[in-house]
């Protein structure tokens, strides 16, 4: 079973959740105090479907019969016991509904209940989000768990995010009406929690990766970065060159000393990941469950690879990289780890692609790993004809020669500044 950190999100799938198949909301609670629990159907813009779409104790279902409160029990409890289930049937769900929020509100500050458990089931318990009395503060009301769209896929995200002024505020926050007279205060949300430490993290789901997620913090604080929600990509030179630095482990190791950042930045604590010799190709997510041993595993190992001729064409892989994003929305900046040995070539391509690159949310960190003729890519820090500065560049002979600190100093060197005047120029949403 699965444990949902506040924060975190991820895809059903990853999971073992079917969202083709109906799912199971169990909310058990240990509490003192009388307590609510919602249901509302959101829009694309975060807004209430309709009032028929707030599904609790007195509307039970909505009006297209695919999210139903099928138990429920308002009284407080000296136990831990059943409070509300809701079944929703994700596949069957009109198309402008968007995202389920599930709501918990009270008269009183949350903070006096002791214990609430939210369970996903299918057939059996896929997941767990766990609150007690210190989540709540002394919010009246708090939005606890969404299951939500994204790129055609449902995904779940633990938000735990308290809200200022009880029930009332959040309907009003949604778009619903509240009966005149209703007691409202500014509807303010308050998160109730930052994102959990990357070193608890680590100790939980990666224990071998513990030390270099302390590493990462120390660069991450420095620079403001810990509560960053952004799109990691690590791209890798899989040229001919570069066999020595693949068979050493060296590649590897890279892999390893990003996933930190990853996991801090990325709301699925996870990465994407590209080779490259003449053809990229995608290989995929790395994450928690499958780094260890990536290089040698992913689409039968690195020699694997279908990458045509082991010759450099680092343009055309920038092109995918960028266009992947394109398609994904660019909701969130994105930062990029481009590992090269040197080798480069097609300096008028690569010059065009990162010029066009500079109007998008993205910024890439190039690294020289073991090699030489780096060309282009040291010179395209101060590359003019660009809206904006959105690479830094830096170079290793060996990745040992480097400590693990100086490794993140160097990786997190440009990306801030890239971060602020993004922000002031609008490619980023303040």
């Amino acid at each position: 079973m699965n444990h949902l950190t506040v924060g975190q999100r991820a895809p059903l799938s990853n999971l073992a959740i079917d969202d083709t198949a109906p799912i199971t909301l169990k909310f058990t609670r240990q509490s003192p105090i009388e307590m609510d629990i919602s249901c509302f159907a959101l829009d694309a813009a975060g807004k209430l479907i309709n009032d028929d779409y707030m599904v609790f104790y007195n509307q039970p279902a909505s009006p297209c019969g695919q999210i139903k409160l099928t138990h429920y029990e308002s009284q407080p409890s000296s136990s831990s016991s059943i409070q509300a289930e809701f079944e929703v049937n994700l596949s069957k769900l009109a198309t402008n509904i968007d995202s389920l929020f599930f709501v918990l509100s009270a008269d009183t500050p949350l903070n006096q209940i002791q214990s609430l458990e939210i369970g996903i089931w299918q057939q059996s318990q896929k997941a767990q989000a766990e609150y007690q009395a210190a989540d709540f503060a002394q919010q009246q009301a708090s939005m606890l768990i969404q299951l939500y769209r994204k790129s055609g896929v449902w995904r779940v995200s633990n938000v735990a995010q308290g809200f200022n002024g009880g029930l009332a505020a959040i309907v009003q926050h949604f778009g619903g009406d509240v009966e005149e007279g209703s007691s409202t205060a500014e509807p303010t949300a308050t998160p109730v929690k930052t994102k959990p430490s990357l070193e608890k993290v680590m100790l939980d789901k990666a224990p071998k990766l513990v030390n270099l997620a302390k590493k990462a913090t120390i660069s991450l604080e420095k620079r403001q970065l810990q509560q960053l929600t952004a799109k990691v990509a690590l791209v890798l030179d899989a040229s001919g060159s570069m066999n020595r630095q693949y068979k050493k482990g060296r590649v590897q190791e890279v892999v390893n000393r990003i996933l930190p950042l990853a996991v801090s930045f990325d709301d699925d604590q996870e990465l994407d990941c590209w080779a490259f010799a003449r053809d990229p190709q995608y290989l995929g997510e790395i994450g928690l469950n499958n780094y260890d041993g990536f290089i040698d595993n992913a689409h039968g190992g690195w020699r694997k690879w279908a990458l045509g001729p082991r010759v450099n064409n680092e343009a055309e892989v920038m092109k995918a990289v960028t266009e992947f994003y394109q398609k994904d929305g660019l909701d969130v900046p994105v930062y990029v780890l481009f590992i090269s040995d040197g080798g480069v070539n097609d300096n008028r391509g690569i010059t065009r692609v990162m010029t066009e690159a500079a109007k998008l949310p993205i910024f890439w960190q190039f690294v020289g790993l073991g090699g030489r003729g780096y060309g282009i890519l040291k010179k395209l820090d101060d590359m003019t004809g660009r809206v904006i500065d959105n690479c830094d560049f830096f170079e290793l002979d060996d990745l040992d020669d480097i400590s693990e600190e100086a490794l993140y100093e160097n990786m997190l060197e440009e990306f801030p500044s890239w971060l602020k005047e993004a922000r002031e120029i609008g490619l980023i949403a303040k």
